[in-house]
């Protein structure tokens, strides 16, 4: 098996060696190199073409939005850092392309996962985590009136909105009582339709067409809530 290659972009010493060692544990890992700063992580990813960047958000020179922004359509996915209480700016990390997020303080366990799900070209979409995250930032943004794309079917619309609230297709078949199968045929042409990459991209559209409301104030994250 080619391994997931890797590069890791913190600013924190401590933080980027310690994630660097634990992905290099894994057999299907290669971490190709580690970066302090947006600027270095950019150059490193068009040199190296790594399939996965693990990018933190605050780093001198360049932020890691901006790296984001700039390697959007490489090829190489942007796994973000946060640490949710402090960031502001995830859900422009989002909207610039990353394929996801992982909170700082993360098992070991959830890395690997998370590495392994975006280098597969899918989003990160941790179900209770991933949708209060984004209603949190989406709350700091004006919410237009709704607005239901116009390529869509009714039941297309149904399932970005269930998408966009954190279901997995799991849940949104149990849901609408179809089959797991007829759920990802719905969000593969729901994604085709819209010129979407991935899950992340839809959210982010469903929250900005006003198609899902952020929830109240009271609903906040908790980052000690299972998913």
């Amino acid at each position: 098996m080619t391994p997931i290659r890797v590069v890791v972009a913190d600013d924190h010493l401590v933080v980027r060696t310690g994630f660097a060692e634990l992905l290099g544990s894994q057999p299907d890992f290669a971490v190709v190199a580690t970066v302090s700063d947006g600027a270095q992580a950019v150059r490193m990813c068009r040199e190296l073409r790594p399939d996965v960047v693990v990018m933190d958000i605050r780093m001198p020179v360049m932020d890691g939005i901006e790296a984001t922004r700039r390697l959007a359509g490489s090829g190489t996915r942007v796994l973000i850092l946060t640490t949710f209480d402090l960031d502001e700016y995830v859900y422009d990390a989002l909207r610039a392309g990353a394929g996801g997020f992982l909170l700082k303080d993360v098992t070991a366990e959830r890395l690997f996962e998370a590495v392994r799900v975006v280098a597969a070209g899918d989003a990160l979409l941790a179900p209770s985590i991933t949708r209060r995250l984004i209603a949190e930032f989406a709350r700091l943004r004006p919410t237009p009136e709704p607005a239901v794309p116009a390529p869509l079917t009714p039941r297309e619309t149904q399932v970005l909105r269930l998408v966009a609230e954190g279901l997995s297709n799991v849940e949104i078949a149990d849901r609408l009582t179809v089959s797991e199968e007829t759920v990802k045929t719905h969000v593969s042409r729901m994604l085709g339709k819209l010129g979407l990459r991935d899950r992340t991209q839809a959210v982010v559209m469903a929250y900005e067409t006003g198609l899902v409301v952020p929830r109240s104030a009271g609903d906040r994250f908790n980052p000690t809530e299972p998913t």
